[in-house]
Order: C-alpha cells, then sequence, then structure tokens
C-alpha cells in the first residue's frame, strides 16, 4: 500500500518585509540600548532571510518607511504608536484575536486550494480526517471545525488539532495521517498548517528575543494524503510517504522552549541550540535509515527545516550533504522565513514541484528538544500516472 500527498498548497499573507528594512525598525525602537541594537543588525543580517511574510500591515507600512515618525493619517494599531510609529506590546488576548480573524481565513484558504488541486483525484466529500496544525494561537471551536464547515465537508469527518507542539509538529500531522490510510485504504486526510509569528515579535534587548525577530514569519500550508487508487486522475507529481522516526535529545529541554506570557507568546531559541542539533542528528535519523537499509549517501533529496542559517550549517556539515541537497531549505528560509510547523511543507512542496524524483530524507527540530524525521519518495507525475495503471 503506497500512502501519497497528491499536492501541497501553500500560501502567505499579503504584506511582504524585507529584512533590512524590519532590522532598522527594531534597532531604531527608543527601548534598545546600544548592544542590542548591535545585536538586532548582527541576528538580521546573518539569518539567511531575505523577505518573510506578515498579517500585519501596519508592520509592513512601519518598516518602509526612511525613519520612526508620527503618520497623522495611520489607522489605530495596538503594535504601532499612531502618534510615533514605535512598536508596541500588546496584550496576549488581544494577540489571539487577531490570530483567530486571520488564521480562521488562511486554514480555509490553504485548504480549499488542497483539495482543488487534488481534483478530479478526490473531491471534498471524499475526505474521511482533517488534522489542523497551529502553535500560535488557540480559539475554539477550533481551525478543525471551521475548514470542515466553510468547505462543505462531511459533518462525520474524523477531526484532530494539534496545537502548541512548535516547528516540527507537521511531522505527527503527517505521521497520523499516514496510520489513517494504511488503515483505511479509502481514507483521505487533509492537514492544514497555519502559524502566525510575528504576532509575538517583541521589542526587548535579550539575544534569544532579536533572534526570534530576526527568523520568524507567517505562513500556512494543506496536503491531501491518501493511499486510493486514482487511476490516470492524478497527474501532479507526488510525494510518498514511507516511515517517520521521532526522538528527544538527551539535552536541550530548555534552550528551545515556547510559552504563553501577559505580551503574547515567549520564544526561547538559545544560542546552543545548533550546536545541540549537530551533536544529535546522527543518532536521531539512525534508526530511520537502519530500518529501510540506507545511508545518508542513498537518499538524493533534503528537506531540513529552516530554523535558522546556522541550524541548517550544522546539519549540512554533521550530514556531508552538498549545497545542491539544502538548496530547497535555504531557499524558503530566505523568500519565507521561519513559519514554524508551516516551513517544511514549503520545501517539501519546492522539492515536488522541482521535477525530480527520489528518496527524500526530511527532518525538523522543536521543543524538548525534539527531531522529528521522515523518509518520502518523490514520484513524477509520469512516474505516478504508470504506477497507478498497473496496480502497483
Amino acid at each position: 500500500m503506497t500512502v501519497r500527498m497528491l499536492t501541497i498548497a501553500t500560501a502567505v499573507p499579503d504584506t511582504r518585509i524585507h529584512q533590512p528594512d524590519v532590522a532598522r525598525l527594531f534597532a531604531e525602537q527608543p527601548d534598545m540600548t546600544r548592544l542590542g541594537s548591535r545585536l538586532v543588525g548582527s541576528a538580521f543580517a546573518g539569518s539567511g532571510v531575505a523577505t518573510r511574510y506578515t498579517v500585519l500591515p501596519e508592520l509592513g507600512a512601519a518598516a518602509a518607511t526612511d525613519s520612526v515618525e508620527a503618520d497623522d493619517d495611520a489607522a489605530p494599531s495596538p503594535f504601532v504608536d499612531p502618534a510615533t510609529g514605535h512598536l508596541l506590546s500588546p496584550g496576549t488576548q488581544t494577540r489571539n484575536q487577531i490570530y483567530t480573524d486571520h488564521a480562521q481565513r488562511l486554514f480555509v484558504r490553504a485548504a480549499r486550494t488542497a483539495l482543488a488541486q487534488a481534483a478530479p483525484a478526490v473531491t471534498p466529500q471524499d475526505v474521511t480526517h482533517v488534522i489542523t496544525v497551529s502553535c500560535t494561537g488557540f480559539f475554539a471551536p477550533g481551525p478543525d471545525v471551521r475548514v470542515v464547515k466553510d468547505l462543505g465537508l462531511p459533518t462525520d469527518v474524523s477531526r484532530m488539532h494539534l496545537g502548541f507542539m512548535g516547528c516540527n509538529a507537521a511531522f505527527p500531522a503527517l505521521r497520523a495521517a499516514h496510520t489513517a490510510c494504511r488503515s483505511d485504504p479509502r481514507a483521505v486526510v487533509l492537514v492544514v498548517c497555519v502559524e502566525l509569528c510575528t504576532l509575538h515579535l517583541h521589542v526587548r534587548n535579550d539575544p534569544d528575543t532579536i533572534m526570534g525577530n530576526a527568523l520568524f514569519a507567517d505562513g500556512a500550508a494543506a496536503t491531501v494524503i491518501t493511499a486510493r487508487d486514482t487511476g490516470d486522475r492524478s497527474p501532479e507529481p507526488a510525494l510518498e510517504l514511507l516511515d517517520f522516526e521521532t526522538t528527544l535529545a538527551p539535552v536541550g529541554e530548555e534552550d528551545l522552549a515556547w510559552s504563553v506570557g501577559d505580551e503574547g507568546f515567549e520564544m526561547i531559541l538559545g544560542t546552543y541550540v545548533p550546536r545541540i542539533i549537530d551533536d544529535h542528528v546522527t543518532d536521531a535519523l539512525a534508526p530511520l535509515l537502519s530500518r529501510a537499509d540506507l545511508s545518508v549517501a542513498d537518499i538524493p533529496l533534503w528537506a531540513v527545516h529552516p530554523g535558522g542559517r546556522s541550524i541548517l550549517d550544522k546539519v549540512q556539515s554533521r550530514l556531508a550533504l552538498a549545497d545542491d541537497h539544502m538548496e530547497p531549505s535555504r531557499a524558503v528560509l530566505a523568500d519565507a522565513g521561519n513559519m514554524s510547523s508551516v516551513t517544511i511543507l514549503f520545501v517539501l512542496e519546492r522539492i515536488r514541484t522541482s521535477g525530480t524524483s527520489g528518496l527524500v530524507g526530511a527532518m525538523a527540530f522543536g521543543p524538548g528538544l525534539s527531531i522529528e524525521s521522515a523518509l518520502l519518495r518523490a514520484v513524477s507525475a509520469e512516474a505516478t500516472v504508470s504506477a497507478e495503471a498497473t496496480g502497483q
């Protein structure tokens, strides 16, 4: 039985921000010390991010100006002082309300696009499971309910929401989808991830906060997963889900963390995280590779969660990967930043549509310090049709 990701739909908010502009904005805030401003400059310049997206148009407007100054025509914003143009720090309730408003739309938008792209192989009425993922906000009834109702899915669809798991949460969602499809060959699983990380940016001199400000962004992605025989109705290239592995590193529990504060969520992204990943990524991959009787060198394609440039550098060095192996991850980081759980689906989509075929090693890192990994196979459109036509 072959479980396939038929398509991956990605979406970003309308407001695009450029890294030098955002760096200047944060460095010039009145609460920043001289040292803090220098840290902003080095962190933003060394992040590997060129552009990213936010649901806050006022953040984009403030970053795009040459100086922080009053704008009498600016609409009131809880994030920008209309009198001075300085950044504010609204409470968690305010941030979460903005999350609720924007996240609901992005969940539905990404899910609808993924189903449209999967047609005619599957239709909305074929969906048997919905799995939603997010760690940047909460609301109930949750995004799983919103997706079912707004897309007109069957009301008896099995629903699951994975919340507050962090940057590697797409992997347990994909693993749950894989299990559902292997348990029921008729299953069609819709997985949707949405993260609005820029709602939790803060103006502080703390190095961990500054690094988060330099990396995190907003985005959404959805995928349709099934083991159904769709005949010749799936012309798009596919990704086959083969195996999964998860492990907790023996150290690093306090170096990568995510908690709820009075002024939004608090991210701890310690400077030791890349070193911890460097020390443990080989052991984390070992069970996955052993079950498939493979080595790292046997895998031609890699999808590594771009938590930051230094993390990608450590993974590339430790696994002796070539620049071509890391290109999809580095390109997503440069174009869209770190969108937490969403990001790995952006990377996989680049591989899926690249025209290349072969095994894919995928991994992401999250609070704990947890390392999630998966083995997939990229299959060209022609190979997908051929295999389905012959019943393989």
